[in-house]
């Protein structure tokens, strides 16, 4: 069975380190004026869409990086 996105996000989130996660999360909490912890909820959210549709800017390229070498796409 194939991972639903919210898995693939919440491996994700567990594989890279605890500042990359931060970085990525504030930069979804600042795009939709959410804290931090919503940010979390929403992109591990049962429905959440991919991770990298939440993600804005030049960082969205990073984090694409950073899946492909935690190989978590």
């Amino acid at each position: 069975m194939a991972k639903t996105n919210s898995e693939k996000n919440k491996a994700f989130l567990k594989a890279i380190d605890s500042q990359s996660k931060n970085d990525i999360l504030d930069n979804i909490a600042k795009h939709y004026g959410i804290t931090n912890d919503e940010a979390e909820d929403e992109v591990t959210d049962d429905e959440a869409e991919h991770l990298l549709d939440y993600i804005t800017g030049n960082q969205r390229n990073g984090a694409y990086a950073l899946m492909l070498i935690h190989n978590c796409m």
